[in-house]
């Protein structure tokens, strides 16, 4: 958990990986899991070389953050699908794997419904934005005053914090302490599983990290980690990590809570239209205000579709987060009937 008391720290203490590397020396894993598992990791290094900003463009943008959530769902698709290639079915899971499951998803689920709410904060600032492009039809004087007062708002509302956010940083450091996952004995598949799901939880977390860096406008709780070269993704995801965390760190401060550049784009056209609604009449400053406005509108117009995209991606997270958690309940009921206890407490947590 997090202590806001205490100074900042990296995720990592320098020099010690919380996570102990699953390896398959010693296990000999047969031809058929290691081709599963090599798939796996062969399709997520690919996965983490398309989001390089190198090839992607500006890290801090909606239409990345929709790729880069896009991706992650087909990760965690990725992981069921591993499940069923494995043939390894719940009733074969050990009690361990099963409480570091349920209780990642849940964790999962609240960082969602976080992300979902600072969309919607944002959305909210959306609508006062279209108060003041309506208010600008008219070239009234009233209407100006109008459209200034709701610029005023949008401005106060845009830099507010949003309390459901607020929590998503110690989130992120319970979820980083989850790395370390069990140990597996005596089995290939369970090797296999808990090797991918390794991977799938540095994906979350890389993603989950840069989200909450654009929506505080903060860079600390980005992720730092180093990953073994014996993973088919770890030079991909280190080049990424590397390249992702120095343009955040290396972007000047707009001085708003978020700071992804379509938000930055209506920040900039409200700060050249805000001077003109307040001072001018004339032909010439309504030339200067319809030009601003239509700039403002185009930059809305831009934020709006990223919201809507971003917005619906995060939504599809959620539910595969939530089916892949009722369908592991289910299961446990279906072949555990005596252990109600304990999914109520992982249900409760």
């Amino acid at each position: 958990m997090s202590r806001p008391h205490e100074a900042q720290r990296p995720f990592f203490p320098f020099g010690k990986n919380p996570f102990r590397m699953i390896s398959p020396k010693g296990s000999q894993l047969s031809s058929k899991l290691l081709a599963v598992l090599n798939n796996f990791e062969e399709t997520l290094a690919e996965r983490f070389r398309k989001l390089d900003p190198k090839e992607t463009g500006d890290v801090l943008s909606l239409s990345w953050m929709e790729l880069a959530m896009k991706s992650l769902c087909e990760t965690h698709s990725d992981v069921k699908n591993l499940i069923t290639a494995l043939e390894l079915p719940v009733c074969d899971w050990e009690d361990k794997w099963i409480d570091v499951y349920l209780d990642i998803s849940v964790k999962l689920l609240d960082i969602c419904n976080a992300f979902s709410s600072e969309i919607s904060r944002l959305n909210q600032g959306r609508l006062m934005l279209q108060c003041v492009l309506h208010n600008l039809e008219s070239s009234s004087s009233e209407q100006f005053l109008r459209a200034s007062s709701s610029l005023d708002r949008w401005g106060q509302h845009i830099s507010s914090r949003n309390p459901r956010f607020e929590n998503c940083g110690s989130i992120l450091e319970s979820l980083m302490e989850s790395l370390d996952l069990p140990k597996v004995k005596n089995s290939g598949k369970g090797k296999v599983l808990m090797r991918a799901m390794y991977g799938v939880k540095v994906q979350t977390l890389f993603v989950c990290s840069v989200f909450v860096a654009a929506f505080s406008g903060s860079a600390k709780k980005l992720l730092e980690l180093s990953v073994p070269d014996t993973y088919l993704w770890g030079l991909s995801f280190t080049n990424l990590l590397t390249s992702v965390n120095s343009s955040i760190r290396n972007r000047p401060s707009s001085g708003r809570v978020a700071i992804f550049k379509e938000l930055e784009a209506v920040d900039a056209s409200v700060k050249k239209l805000s001077p003109l609604i307040r001072s001018g009449e004339g032909t010439v400053e309504e030339e200067s205000v319809r030009s601003s406005a239509s700039n403002l509108h185009r930059s809305v117009d831009c934020l709006s579709q990223g919201l809507d995209l971003l917005e619906k991606e995060v939504d599809g997270f959620f539910q595969i987060v939530l089916t892949g958690r009722d369908a592991l309940l289910c299961n446990l009921r279906a072949n555990y009937p005596a252990s109600a206890q304990m999914q109520k407490k992982n249900v409760e947590r």
